[in-house]
């Protein structure tokens, strides 16, 4: 999985102080998307344990509330491989700290994707 962003000090992605994730690659190419350019899957720089590692250090401090999760698509199916042992990682690591997924799915299409359940 590539990913194509990571801000960790960002307010306008969810509650409070957050780091947030932007991977790449999206099928879904809605009208008026704000980051068209993570349609490529290929675009921006591979997902790496590194980077768990800094996400995670990242999310340490008390007054980071959590993590958001946003793209691209983060629910195409080739993005579970990675986001899923890396969100199971963060609940078991941080449980204090919430994680917002940002989807262009509706809820609906999403009830069978395991990931709902980390959230």
């Amino acid at each position: 999985m590539n990913y194509c962003g990571l801000n960790k000090n960002d307010i306008a992605n969810g509650d409070g102080i957050r780091i947030s994730l932007f991977v790449s690659g999206c099928r879904n190419h809605c009208i008026g998307c704000h980051n068209p350019k993570a349609w490529d899957f290929n675009y921006g720089k591979l997902f790496t344990e590194e980077t768990e590692n800094e996400i995670i250090e990242a999310l340490r401090p008390s007054w980071i509330q959590g993590l958001s999760v946003l793209g691209g698509e983060p629910c195409e199916e080739e993005k579970e491989k990675a986001l899923i042992p890396f969100l199971k990682r963060v609940r078991m690591e941080l449980p204090d700290k919430d994680i917002w997924l940002y989807s262009g799915f509706t809820y609906e299409m999403l009830q069978c994707y395991e990931i709902l359940r980390l959230l």
